[in-house]
């Protein structure tokens, strides 16, 4: 990968680089327990063999074309109950990051919690991994996995950068952009600016305000999403009532 030097205070200003590993969150939780990682320390690769992605599931990357790379920070301003506030923070940076790219495009949405879409396909995913001491959080591990080059997936539901826009790209310039991005929502969660945050994510949010089918406890529910609480849970309306979901209790469809 080209030579990363994102412009930015702490996110990325120490750099670790793999050319192979199975997981860059378990790289980055193993810095961080030898004492080794500084606030803002990016773990990256090239070829990540054992990504892991939210439910569980794995996150596939052809190696060498696409970003895969994990943050630490250590936000002990944000009480462990706010901790979704980060993952709203993130979010909206890997959706900055893009806006930058694709231009103002209204396709480009953040599927709760955290997934980014464009249309109906994938284009990246992000797993927070948050330590907590008490009511506090100790550290968080962000893992940012996004398709740049790679053109084609196992999957009809996933797209790259790259095959939206037809071009190639740089992947160590890219990094940098998206550091400089992650830092300044950082900074401004850090700042306090939550009332900004909060409105920033539900204007970019997918399926905000529409009306949808999904399927929750095993059963179809039509509704419609009205917003997330302060838990990051997801506030549907359905059938003159505001319903609340945790990420393993309703499914899109």
């Amino acid at each position: 990968m080209e030579a990363l030097s994102p412009q930015t205070l702490f996110t990325g200003q120490q750099l670790v680089w793999l050319p192979e590993c199975a997981s860059t969150n378990t790289e980055a939780q193993l810095l961080v327990g030898q004492n080794r990682a500084t606030d803002g320390c990016c773990v990256i690769t090239d070829k990540q063999t054992a990504g892991r992605g939210q439910r569980g599931n794995q996150w596939e990357a052809a190696p060498g074309e696409n970003l895969t790379l994990s943050v630490v920070w250590r936000p002990a301003f944000l009480p462990a109950a706010d901790q979704f506030l980060l993952s709203q923070a993130v979010a909206l940076a890997v959706h900055d990051w893009l806006t930058a790219l694709l231009g103002s495009a209204p396709a480009l949405r953040v599927k709760w919690p955290n997934d980014i879409f464009y249309g109906a396909q994938k284009l990246g995913g992000i797993l927070i991994e948050n330590t907590l001491s008490g009511a506090k959080i100790q550290h968080s591990v962000v893992g940012i996995g996004l398709n740049v080059n790679q053109q084609e997936f196992g999957v009809p539901t996933a797209t790259s950068l790259g095959g939206l826009t037809g071009r190639a790209y740089q992947l160590g310039p890219l990094a940098a952009r998206l550091l400089e991005a992650l830092e300044r929502r950082y900074l401004q969660l850090r700042a306090g600016r939550v009332q900004e945050l909060r409105a920033a994510y539900l204007s970019v949010l997918y399926r905000f305000g529409e009306e949808h089918a999904y399927e929750a406890g095993g059963q179809p529910l039509r509704g419609r999403i009205t917003g997330v609480d302060e838990a990051g849970r997801l506030a549907v309306a359905t059938a003159g009532q505001v319903r609340y979901f945790d990420l393993k209790e309703i499914r899109y469809v």
